[in-house]
């Protein structure tokens, strides 16, 4: 029997297979970047979630659908594997579950104002879809690609996934700009759907289905009872399998630092101050300039000949070392309207409040007109932050400050008018318009906010004018104002000239990897196995986590971003590939399954030891710092997995696997 799809096929078709399972890659990759990354969150939070008391509310609701689903893939996936390796089912597998997440993702266009518990089952079963399905097309990888070939295989999924979900991306992000918010949101959730599951077909007609590890069991009964002997079997001689085991626990603790990287990158830059502009192209950034690495990575491992890997290594050494010595020296020494430092914080001055959050119930307001000070749950919230109430048309709230932006916390419900913000007597104008905030909504809905710019830094006086009726449906005149925040100094930055400065490092960086990389780093290549290339990514890892405890200006966050797509795709397929190189692809669906139950714990994991030392510091610089110790005990038992040995027992599984089934 045999146990691999790539042998005995001619050259043609064995390259037709690798770009046909690449290309899956590029499919799912648009459902991780529109849907749960970028456009859906936001929809669900503003237009699902209208009708629940407060975004913090959606933003819960959304975080329980993720975590339940995330839960029910981690249960799933080893038993679902396991029975995919008894009975030939890998690629029925992921068609049922493709089709699960396309059917669920295009449902989507269906979700409207207030709709968040149907989004809610929806996205749950997309997400369930996305990744049940991973767990079989990573499956594939043994049968698709030769050993050898399969770093670089893996590699290139990765990049194309970014490719293809950056492209799509951009696509609705114009779309939304062009069409509105509901209807290019609902348009680009049925995109993502038409494209997973169009450009999931090469996949399911080019691989061949990979032969059954067993002789099949004739019933679903039978078969079921086998898949669960199996997995018993499997755990009680997993000492057999003990160098995947150590491989497993190594990489359940680098990926925590990974995942808890990702995905505190945005809110952590917040927190510091950066702007929107600042972070969603840091995003971009990352989304395609982690293409070229990620082949760049895979290139690394050697399988051979040297040729022109100590180029690659010398590349990434270069920027590990430059990029911190650039982002650091350039932050201090260059204008800081080119690099984003920030300026001195806007302090407490006679007769106006300074640079923080300030509650109506302080003096420092000036509340002219019928108002009443009422709790936030006496308005019908299990909260309890007060609010300044008022039906008054002429009612006034006014603050004096030293600063330049600011950020209102109000209040929306049915009986809810609008109000105008006059910022030093005269309107605040948006494209030559008085700015005006609608609060009518169809549902209450509590700390709401809104953020204003005076302009300028300095003292100013901000007045909230009661309006009344702004939407067609509003007939109320009920204003809620709980606070007025007065936010931190704004940074000015250059994007173009920070990537135009990142751009000139790694033209010097080419440059230094022509004219050294064989001379200085041909030995270190000849060493550099697929573990050793992912130690390497940890190394970088460590470096981000250590520069994020520091980093205060838009030059190093980008700096830090580009460190980020560096090593993103490269470790995870390098991962991949070395977890597939020491697993049986007889049993391929069985360890996939357990790879894949390690991936979702870690997205737990890693968030939860993040918060937890958020809350214990009272500050994100520390809990950033603390993530180094992932990749510092996630690399020393990486270091200690023999990858021959494990490879070696693979190996003589498939033989067994292939007599039994002869």
């Amino acid at each position: 029997m045999q146990v691999a799809g790539y042998a005995g096929i001619e050259p043609d078709e064995y390259r037709r297979r690798i770009r046909a399972w690449s290309l899956y890659d590029w499919a799912n990759s648009a459902f991780a970047t529109t849907i749960l990354a970028a456009v859906l969150p936001v929809y669900y939070s503003q237009v699902a979630g209208e009708t629940l008391p407060s975004e913090s509310t959606a933003t819960a609701y959304w975080t329980v659908g993720l975590s339940v689903a995330l839960f029910i893939v981690a249960i799933l996936s080893p038993i679902l594997g396991t029975i995919s390796d008894v009975r030939r089912g890998k690629k029925r597998f992921l068609a049922v579950f493709t089709g699960l997440g396309v059917v669920s993702t295009g449902l989507l266009v269906l979700v409207g104002t207030g709709d968040w518990l149907l989004a809610s089952v929806l996205f749950v079963l997309g997400r369930i879809g996305f990744g049940g399905a991973n767990v079989f097309y990573e499956a594939l990888l043994p049968h698709v690609a030769r050993p050898e070939d399969q770093d670089r295989v893996s590699s290139l999924g990765y990049a194309i996934g970014y490719v293809g979900g950056g492209v799509l991306l951009a696509i609705n992000a114009v779309m939304i700009m062009v069409l509105g918010e509901i209807p290019g949101s609902q348009l680009s959730f049925l995109s993502v759907a038409v494209w997973w599951a169009v450009f999931s077909i090469p996949v399911l007609r080019r691989v061949p289905e990979p032969p059954a590890a067993t002789i099949e069991a004739e019933e679903p009964i039978g078969i079921v009872r086998a898949s669960f002997a199996r997995l018993r079997e499997t755990f009680r001689h997993l000492r057999t399998y003990k160098e995947l085991f150590k491989f497993l626990i190594a990489f359940l603790i680098y990926n925590d630092g990974i995942g808890t990287i990702i995905g505190v990158a945005v809110i952590y830059g917040a927190e510091l101050g950066f702007g929107a502009e600042e972070l969603i192209l840091a995003l971009l950034l990352v989304q395609f300039v982690g293409i070229p690495f990620t082949l760049l990575f895979g290139r690394i491992p050697g399988h051979g000949e040297v040729g022109r890997r100590p180029l690659a290594v010398a590349f990434v050494v270069f920027n590990l070392v430059a990029l911190p010595v650039v982002g650091a020296v350039g932050a201090r020494s260059l204008d800081a309207e080119l690099v984003g430092r920030p300026g001195p914080d806007f302090e407490t001055v006679p007769g106006a409040v300074g640079q923080e959050e300030w509650p109506v119930t302080d003096p420092a307001f000036d509340l002219s007109g019928d108002w009443r000070i009422a709790p936030e749950n006496e308005l019908g919230s299990a909260a309890g932050e007060d609010y300044a109430v008022t039906s008054d048309p002429n009612a006034v709230l006014a603050l004096t400050f030293n600063g330049r932006e600011f950020e209102v916390t109000y209040s929306r419900g049915p009986d809810h008018g609008g109000f105008r913000v006059e910022v030093d007597g005269a309107p605040l104008l948006d494209d030559g318009e008085p700015v005006e905030v609608d609060g009518y909504n169809s549902a209450d809905r509590y700390r709401e906010r809104e953020t204003f710019d005076a302009g300028s830094a300095g003292i100013h006086t901000v007045r909230l004018v009661n309006v009344g009726p702004i939407d067609d449906d509003a007939t109320g005149f009920e204003l809620g104002i709980a606070s007025i925040e007065v936010l931190e100094p704004t940074r000015e930055s250059n994007l173009l000239g920070v990537l135009g400065i990142l751009l000139l490092v790694q033209a010097a960086g080419a440059a230094f990897a022509l004219a050294f990389g064989r001379r200085l780093f041909g030995g270190l290549t000849e060493r550099l196995d697929t573990k050793r290339t992912v130690m390497l990514a940890l190394v970088v890892y460590s470096v981000i986590a250590v520069w994020g405890f520091f980093l205060d200006t838009v030059i190093e966050f980008w700096s830090i971003a580009w460190m980020v797509a560096m090593v993103q795709g490269g470790s995870q397929a390098l991962s991949r590939s070395l977890y597939a190189s020491m697993s049986p692809a007889s049993m391929s669906g069985e360890f996939f399954g357990f790879f894949s139950s390690m991936s979702k714990v870690s997205a737990i994991l890693g968030p939860i030891v993040f918060a937890t030392a958020v809350f214990a510091f009272g500050s994100s610089r520390p809990a950033v710092l603390m993530v180094v110790a992932f990749f510092v005990v996630g690399g020393l038992l990486l270091a200690g997995v023999d990858v021959e040995e494990g490879r070696r027992v693979a190996r003589e599984a498939d033989r067994e696997a292939a007599a039994g089934g002869d």
